[in-house]
Order: structure tokens, then sequence, then C-alpha cells
């Protein structure tokens, strides 16, 4: 048996009682070989007999080969390990915590328990359960008998008293909820009209999609979405679908059906699909990067996003297109003068040379941007102006009034402008659609990869190329056949029943191949889903037209045209099945619906969505159908907390 073996069966057994004449020994010893052994000697100086020279190495070597080092490091190295052992064991051999009265289990005195972090909607009914214990601690003296821990945590304190001073309480950290700066519109949903009252519904059309990106991040990050945010007509509108195509002069084509709502058998759905053509030969395009590089664009989903997102784009770009950029914090400047595109090098050099830092200097660089857009643009070549931000917009023309004026003025000068967002928790979003639909552009919100790819790749040319402007739908319903309709979405986009006629009111631009949706849910007259009663001087002439449900007028102008076009169609009151394009478009409109916490539904719910929706995907090449019932699944699941 080595001596280390002696040491572990020294270990395994009871620790020997301290013998002090064996202590007093060893001390002395100690004391002798501290004096005996203490500092090196000097090396020798090299001779030519012995050259070798003194250092570290030798000096170490020579101590190692003094005769008594081994028994003295042999009992140093024991006192290290017994002092280990102890101080490992000591926790093992620790009594018990004796248990309260009410089998509260109590911790021990060096150790509080757990705080946890809730949520904001937790916050609540965490705090009741706190109140109710502190009720019951109160009544009793004791904690509730069911509680083996507690979220609480002064309700178990030190295995002492359960309830700690209000001075103690204090001291210790509250957990923190990070409050959101995220601005949106605020527009209630539209009400029901009724027919014989306000037979006239007049809106502009919308094809931004920015409200159902907003709302993937939102439930993608367990969060359900604020309901300001929800926009239904641009979730709907998110989507592709495969509408009948244009085949005249008319640059898009409308196609009406009705069909049995969902939610309601004794409602229906007037669905109005408008196809955009595609464009087969495009002019040369001059492009403005404006890029947000404030201190607020620091985080990985915003500047960094938004440089790979725009390096995707640069390959749909052709040779003869021109690219330039204008970045802003503090102050605007110009990063890349205009370049071609068949330069991508020299273009994806600025790109990653970016960061972020300073305040948002926004109006200067909309400024910049249209000044170096206007140097660019040539007679037959497109200009537009990409403005990426997270929305904060805080030095130069602060008010939303001021940057709106600025836009319309600008666009007259055949500018666009569309706002790409990026990131949470500083998106200003009712600016950023005020910008674009003042621009002539469309807003979008980019919080994947995935979704730069669909915007600014797949379709890049509905969002550069407009084949129509100022679109404006108005509908008439025929008060002998309609009792009641309600216009689902498009609140931002209400116009004024003497706008439609206007050629100087401002309305929704439809780019190349985009499809627009619109849906209305119409009450027939003599159903019982209607929710007024009749007015008593007031009713419907008897002998009217009964065999259309409506009139459809749309207007719209051709791209630099000053005076409008009108289209005109009577929506008869059969009614069809819905197709599979109509279907998916309905269960995403109930699923907007739902997350904006409208009651009009009913008992339906995430449920009938998702089957719905399951129901008509389709071919869905991209898998953003299935993409929208996974969503809806969270929703579902969120919802239920």
């Amino acid at each position: 048996m080595d001596e280390l073996d002696k040491l572990r069966a020294a270990l395994r057994d009871a620790p020997p009682a301290p013998d002090e004449a064996s202590k007093e020994a060893a001390l002395r010893m100690a004391e002798e070989n501290f004096k005996n052994f203490q500092g090196s000697a000097s090396a020798a100086r090299p001779t030519d007999i012995s050259p070798e020279r003194g250092g570290f190495l030798k000096g170490l070597g020579q101590m190692f080969n003094k005769p008594n080092l081994k028994p003295i490091m042999l009992a140093t190295t024991s006192l290290v390990v017994v002092g280990v052992g102890v101080v490992l064991t000591t926790p093992l051999m620790r009594p018990e915590p004796v248990p309260t009265a009410a089998n509260e289990v109590a911790a021990p005195p060096d150790m509080l328990p757990d705080v946890e972090l809730v949520a904001p909607e937790q916050a609540p009914s965490q705090a009741a359960d706190a109140a109710s214990m502190s009720e019951d601690v109160a009544a009793t003296g004791s904690a509730p008998t069911s509680a083996k821990r507690t979220r609480d945590p002064l309700a178990v304190f030190r295995g002492g008293t359960n309830v700690p001073s209000a001075e103690m309480r204090d001291r210790l950290p509250q957990p923190q909820i990070a409050q959101s700066r995220d601005q949106f519109p605020d527009a209630s949903p539209n009400p029901l009209k009724v027919t014989s009252e306000d037979p006239v519904s007049t809106f502009s059309i919308d094809v931004d999609t920015a409200s159902y990106s907003w709302v993937r991040s939102s439930l993608t990050r367990g969060q359900m979405p604020d309901s300001k945010s929800v926009r239904v007509e641009e979730m709907v509108n998110y989507f592709p679908y495969a509408y009948v195509a244009p085949n005249g002069d008319v640059p898009f084509q409308q196609t009406v059906t009705v069909s049995d709502t969902p939610w309601n058998p004794d409602t229906q759905l007037m669905h109005i699909a408008i196809q955009g053509a595609q464009v087969t030969e495009r002019p040369p395009l001059n492009l403005v990067f404006l890029l947000d590089t404030s201190g607020s664009m620091q985080d990985a989903n915003k500047l960094p996003l938004l440089v790979q997102s725009f390096r995707l784009m640069l390959g749909q770009l052709r040779p003869e297109d021109e690219v330039a950029i204008v970045t802003y914090a503090g102050s605007a400047g110009t990063v890349l003068e205009p370049t071609k595109a068949s330069d991508r090098d020299k273009i994806e050099d600025a790109l990653r040379r970016l960061s972020a830092g300073g305040s948002t200097a926004g109006g200067e660089g909309l400024r910049a941007a249209y000044a170096l857009a206007g140097q660019m643009s040539r007679d037959g070549e497109v200009s537009r102006v990409l403005l990426a931000t997270d929305g904060d917009f805080n030095v130069g023309m602060q008010s939303d009034a001021a940057l709106k004026s600025f836009v319309e003025e600008k666009r007259k000068s055949g500018t666009y402008l569309s706002v790409f967002g990026f990131g949470r928790g500083n998106v200003n979003d009712a600016l950023m659609q005020t910008l674009a639909q003042n621009g002539n552009g469309q807003a979008a919100y980019i919080d994947t990869l995935a979704e730069a790819q669909k915007t600014l790749v797949d379709q890049l040319s509905g969002a550069m190329f407009t084949i129509a402007q100022d679109v404006k739908i108005q509908v008439e319903f025929n008060p002998a056949t309609v009792a009641e309709y309600r216009l689902i979405g498009y609140e931002t986009r209400a116009l004024k029943r003497e706008d439609f006629n206007n050629n100087k009111i401002d309305a929704g631009e439809i780019g190349a191949g985009h499809s627009v949706t619109a849906l209305y849910e119409v009450t027939p007259v003599g159903s019982d889903a209607v929710l007024t009663d009749p007015l008593r001087f007031g009713t419907v002439a008897e002998g009217g037209n009964t065999s259309d449900l409506a009139f459809l007028r749309l207007r719209y102008k051709e791209p630099g045209a000053d005076v409008s076009k009108l289209l005109e169609e009577i929506v008869p009151m059969a009614t069809v099945e819905a197709g599979q394009e109509a279907a998916f478009g309905a269960a995403i409109a109930g699923f907007g619906q739902l997350l904006r916490g409208n009651t009009a539904l009913g008992d339906w719910g995430y449920a009938e969505a998702i089957a719905l929706a399951n129901a008509n995907k389709g071919d869905d090449d991209y898998g953003y159908r299935a993409e929208a019932v996974q969503l809806m699944r969270l929703a579902q699941s969120l919802s239920q907390r």
C-alpha cells in the first residue's frame, strides 16, 4: 500500500481526534524547515570547466532533489485533500429543514427561492395567487398546505417567518417588463351598414402585405399580435391567387362572385377579385436605397437583415439598371453614387460597410434620396426610392403631416416611394403606411430572409412596376335585395362617396402581376341574420329590382395619366359555391377578424378557419398557405392561455 492508498483509507474512515502534542511537533518542524529551505542559492557563474548557466529550471530541479522534500509535500497534500473533503461533505451532513405546521418545506437559511419572471399577460393571475396566499398566511400563520413551491419569492423566507417585512420586500429586484414603442394606425373595424340608409361603399385598393408579416412575427415569438396591427385586407392580399388574367386593353381583370359565408349560413360573401397583367418588357430601373443606419438599427433583425435582403434583390436587376445608396443617422449622406447594376461587387461592398449609430435624420434622408433620384431619372425609365427602416423618424421633418406633404409633392415628379420595415420595438407602422400610400408605393414588413426573397425577388416586378394608378372601388347595394352589408377590412383606405369621381384624390396602385381581393358580408332581405329593425317612415318602395345584388364601379389611371377611366358591372343575386381561391381568401379573412377580436363571427373560431384553409391550400408551390395554417394553430393555442 502506497501513501495515496493510505490517504484514501483514511478519508473513508471517521477523521481521527486532534492530538495537541502531534500538532505542536508538526508546527515546530514546519517552522524549522521554512527557515532552512526558504530562498534559493545563486547559480554559479559559468566557467570554461562548467559552462552551464544557472536558471529557474535548474533551481527547480535542485529543490526536488532535496532528501526531505517528499514527506513535506505528502503532509501538505494530505491537509489540502482533507480540507476539500470536509467542504464537500458538510452540506450532505446538514440536518433536513423542519417542516412548518402546514407541511410547507422551509428554505435553508442560506438560500432564497427562485424568482419567476412572468410575461405581461400572466402577471395579473400570478398577482392574484400571491394575494390569495398572503390572505391565507394572515389568517392561519402558515402557507397553504397544497403549496410545495410558491411563485411569490417572499412567501417562504430563510426558514423563518413566512411573511417578510415590507422593507425587505421593497429591497428585492422586481421583474421588469419591456415597453414596446411600436405604433399602429388606430382604426376601428368597419361597422354594419343599413342598405336603405347608406347603400354606397367607396374605398381605395390596398396591395400592401406588412400586416401579415407582422402577425407572423408576433405569433412565432409566442405573442398574440396587437389588434391594431391586424389589417385584414393585407393578410388576405399577402397570398398569390390564380384569378382570371386580363386579355384586353385594360391592365387588370375583375371577377365578382357571391357565395355562402363560412361563419354565418344566413349571410353571403361578395368576393371581388382583381388580377393585374404581367410585364413582358420593362424599362430600366433607377433605384435609390434610402437606408436607416441610426442607433436603433443595431439588432440582428434590423440592419444586418436589411443588408442581406437588398443583396438578394441585386440578382434580379439588369445590367442597365442603376443603384445609389443614401444613409441617414444624425445626418444624411450618399454612400454610393449612381452605379450600374452590372458592377454588383461595388454595390455589395457599399452595403457590407454599413454600420448603425446616431439619431434618425429621416427627413434629411428623404430629401437627399429624392434629389439623387431626380439626377438619375431619364425619359422612359422608372425611378423609385426604397426606404428601409424600423420606422423611427426623430430628426428633421418630425410630424407625419410634414412628411406626407413632402412625399405627395415628390410623387408628382414621377419618382415613387416604397417602404420596407425591419425589426420590432421601435416600428412606426402608422408612419410607414402614410409614406407608402402617399408615395405611390408599397409597404412591406421583412422579418425573415424568406420574406425578403418573396418581396424583393419573387415579386420584384409587382413592387417596382405600376400598371394602374389611383384604383378605387365603389359598390352600390340594392336595398330591395340587401338589408345590411359590411366591408371586411380596408379601414385605413376608406374614401368619401364624392372622392370616387375626383381625379385629384389619391388611391392605391396595382403592380405588375398583383392580385387584389375585397370581401363584403351581405345580409339578404328577409334573412334571420338581419340585426336592425326597419324604419317606420322609410321603407323600401315595392316593386323594386330583385334580380340584382349590387352595382360595381372601378376607376383607375394609366401610369402618368391625369384622367381616370371607369369600369362598371352588375352583380347578380345568383350565388355559387366558393371556389378554391375564394374559399382560402375567406379563411384568411376569418383568421384576421378573430385576431382583431371581431364578435361578428359568432361561434366560428380558429378550428373552423384551420379546416377551411387546409381544404383549400391548392398547389401551394412555396408553402405560403401551409405556413398560414401553422400560424392559425399557434394563435389557437396562444388564445387559450
